[in-house]
């Protein structure tokens, strides 16, 4: 069966065994509302946003730089309108956003944006090498200077600081506006600043003097400090920094735009049993049968209702293998089928189908912000008056000191120019960006920061058995039945387990029905995770469970069937004990096959430096049994899921950073309680809810692969913002003290950001050319093929 994903909570408590509070009296999750803010150009600006919108009442907004998105959260009733509004006070633009996002508008966008800056990048480089060497020569060599030098450099630089610089001096004046300081403020004061004083040196500082030689001037005047270049030059480096950013901005929303576009445009619904109605899928509801051919794409998520077919599930899962589907299966939205026809009732659609989640685990965790970037956005909040300031200050010290007014301003204009916290704000956001596509890409979604700041930390792994370790999908292996009937015992077991969800109760369900026909419905049920379930059958009490479950009901257990039981566990089966009426019937052994390359992937994880513990709540026996075929050394079973979270915690407290990977209801608990929880993405909701990494293919391999991608994007956030620190402590005393030309600094504040960017932009190699992780390559399935033969009384 194809995994699917639970939706983030959107004011809905998620199911759990807890009762719920009384009326009044437990807080509703907060509502949530979603923007695209427009206009921003650096991580100050991201956060002059973000602090508008939480000056509002019962507002908190996240804000990111990087995908232009504002996330907030609302504890009382706030209008869209009013959000727009308080973005549009800040001096930005924004929209709501609603529903499954547009991949053709977005990368419109996008292109539009490169397009853009392509456009006024190549402008400006190709008049800036030309007005380079001349304001050098004319500076320089004053007697190469002819009449009208002036007019050719303005011609020269004219388009360069107006045209090409406008994104810097719209933002500016805006930001002016808003009586607020960005990055673009020193962009465009520096600009402003060089252009101006560059015409004042050519009008008034380099006046001809008749009788005075060109050598003269040169020696004695300065020969004026010509700073169109530098105008020119910050103009041209910024750009082609803006530039490379905008071209990996999209090149990482091209890996989540193509999720997006998975979804169908249209749908072929059926009214009445013939009548096709081709009809958008946003028509679609819950309920509706539609019918899908060979080639054509799943419209939403559904079940099959009638045919077989091959189904492409790649694009959701990364498994390259066709998924065969029939009548019962469920299927996922944006999957293919391959041959065959199907007719599928919808049972999710639009937001709430797997690819809107996925979606929505991708944006949330870009949302997200590390420890370390809040203080970055908060420097880069302030830092902008600050670097006026000593900009100022270095004039002023300057003059003092030299007297020179051109010397003052060249290092006034170098502290401007260079400071300019750009990669600060990039730093974060540009590594989780592409890091949650190339996840994307390899079924692996972070949901938050958090668990990339966990991930190189952890040591040691803590594995769930049932569904992670091995299939889940168990079958009848042996029967024991103390009067002898096989069939009763079958029969009645199989009839409690309809109500049951537990892997074991599908391969008795499925083996009852085979043998016994129709099974009765359970008049009542009860769940006990970790021990079985109990009910009401036909008017008689039934317990089928651990031995444990058994003794708390004070049924005796005869001892053949304990030593039969005993046996079975040995040989790594499951045991489930059997009681009816308060009388021992019998047990019934069920055997899971081990995932293919769940031995490998123990391995990769110890390699990487982690302790693989298996935890269960199975018996010792079984678990010992399991451990040993997969190379694992420590087990703890027997384990129900309050004390699977005390042996985490026992392990926390012998200074372990422990993950946990688990699937089930009962793992809930223990995810949350872990440092760092993957979930499978063939879990249950508890289980992905309860996770920081959600893990799309049922492969374990990975999860060492998903433990490599966070902390490789964990190093790359570290080695940005140590970067862009260091960058900045060590740049601004240089141009303070004069040791660094301006032009040299606008190279290297622009080098600055597109390292960053860079940097981040490795993160899409990241698992190319390893070998294939598909599951099932170079794999068998290691549980032993177990006798058929039925254990008499």
């Amino acid at each position: 069966m194809i995994p699917s994903l639970p939706r983030a909570p959107q004011g809905t408590p998620a199911a759990t065994d807890e009762p719920a509070p009384a009326p009044g009296g437990g807080a509703q999750s907060p509502a949530r509302a979603r923007l695209a803010v427009y206009g921003m150009t650096c991580a100050a600006c991201a956060a002059k946003v973000e602090r508008s919108l939480n000056r509002l009442p019962g507002v908190r907004a996240r804000v990111n730089y990087a995908s232009e998105r504002a996330e907030v959260e609302l504890s009382s009733p706030t209008p869209t309108e009013v959000l727009l509004r308080q973005v549009e006070r800040a001096g930005y633009s924004a929209r709501a956003l609603g529903g499954r996002p547009d991949p053709g508008a977005e990368g419109a966008q996008d292109r539009l944006r490169v397009r853009q800056l392509r456009r006024r990048l190549l402008l400006a480089a190709i008049l800036f090498m030309p007005l380079g060497e001349w304001t050098t020569a004319f500076s320089l060599v004053p007697w190469l200077r002819f009449p009208g030098w002036q007019a050719v450099c303005l011609a020269l630089a004219a388009p360069v600081v107006v045209w090409a610089a406008a994104p810097f001096h719209r933002a500016a004046l805006r930001a002016a506006r808003h009586r607020a300081c960005t990055m673009d403020t020193l962009v465009s004061l520096g600009v402003i600043a060089a252009t101006g004083w560059s015409v004042y040196a050519m009008f008034f500082l380099d006046l001809p003097e008749p009788g005075r030689s060109g050598l003269f001037v040169l020696l004695h005047q300065g020969g004026g400090a010509l700073y169109l270049d530098v105008a020119a030059g910050v103009t041209t480096f910024l750009l082609a920094g803006r530039y490379y950013e905008a071209v990996n901005r999209r090149r990482a929303g091209d890996a989540l735009r193509s999720l997006a576009r998975l979804g169908s445009s249209q749908v072929a619904v059926l009214a009445g049993d013939e009548l096709e109605l081709v009809r958008p899928v946003e028509e679609l509801r819950v309920g509706d049968r539609f019918v899908v051919r060979p080639g054509q794409t799943i419209a939403t998520d559904g079940r099959v209702v009638l045919g077989q077919a091959e189904i492409d599930a790649s694009s959701m899962t990364g498994e390259a293998a066709a998924v065969p589907a029939g009548v019962g299966s469920e299927v996922l939205g944006g999957t293919q089928v391959l041959s065959g026809r199907l007719i599928v009732v919808a049972t999710r659609v639009g937001e709430d189908t797997q690819l809107g989640r996925m979606l929505e685990l991708v944006e949330r965790a870009q949302l997200e912000k590390a420890a370390v970037q809040r203080l970055a956005d908060r420097v880069s909040s302030v830092f902008v008056p600050c670097v006026m300031l000593a900009s100022g200050l270095t004039f002023a010290a300057w003059m003092l000191l030299q007297g020179s007014p051109e010397l003052a301003f060249s290092a006034a204009l170098a502290v401007l120019i260079i400071a300019c916290p750009c990669a600060l704000g990039l730093a974060t956001p540009a590594a989780l960006r592409v890091a949650a596509g190339r996840g994307a890409q390899l079924g692996i979604f972070f949901k938050g920061h958090q668990g990339l700041e966990t991930a190189r930390q952890v040591d040691t792994v803590v594995l769930d058995k049932t569904g992670t370790v091995t299939e889940g999908s168990m079958r009848l292996v042996g029967e024991l039945a103390l009067d002898g009937d096989r069939d009763r015992l079958l029969g009645v077991a199989g009839a409690l387990e309809r109500a049951s969800e537990h892997a074991l109760a599908g391969a008795v369900v499925a083996a009852a029905r085979g043998r016994c026909g129709p099974l009765p419905e359970p008049e009542q049920f009860a769940s006990l995770p970790g021990l079985g379930i109990e009910g009401v059958v036909e008017g008689e009490a039934v317990v089928v469970g651990r031995a444990q479950l058994l003794r708390q009901r004070g049924i005796p257990i005869p001892s053949p069937l304990m030593r039969q039981a005993t046996a079975w566990e040995v040989e790594g089966h499951t045991v489930a004990l059997v009681a009816r009426g308060g009388l021992a019937l019998g047990a019934l052994a069920v055997s899971d096959r081990l995932k293919p390359t769940a031995r490998e992937a123990v391995e990769q994880l110890r390699q990487q430096g982690m302790e693989c513990v298996l935890l269960t709540g199975d018996s010792q026996a079984t678990a010992r049994s399991v451990a040993a075929r997969v190379g694992i050394r420590t087990v703890i079973a027997g384990a129900l899921p309050h004390e699977k979270v005390v042996a985490l915690r026992r392990l926390q407290g012998e200074g372990r950073v422990v993950a946990m990977v688990g699937d089930g209801v009962n793992d809930g608990p223990a995810l949350a309680a872990s440092d760092l929880g993957l979930a499978l993405g063939s879990g249950t909701d508890v289980a992905i809810g309860a996770a920081d990494l959600v893990l799309l293919r049922d492969d374990l391999r990975t999860v060492p692969q998903a433990v490599a991608l966070a902390r490789r994007t964990a190093r790359t956030i570290r080695a940005n913002l140590v970067w862009a620190f260091a960058y900045n402590v060590v740049a601004i005393p240089l141009a303070a003290t004069g040791h660094l030309d301006p032009l040299v600094a606008s190279a290297a504040m622009a080098l600055s950001s597109a390292f960053v960017v860079w940097n981040s932009a490795r993160l899409r190699r990241f698992g190319v050319g390893a070998r294939d992780s598909r599951p099932g390559l170079g794999g068998r399935a290691l549980a032993p093929e177990p006798s058929r033969a039925a254990v008499g009384p």
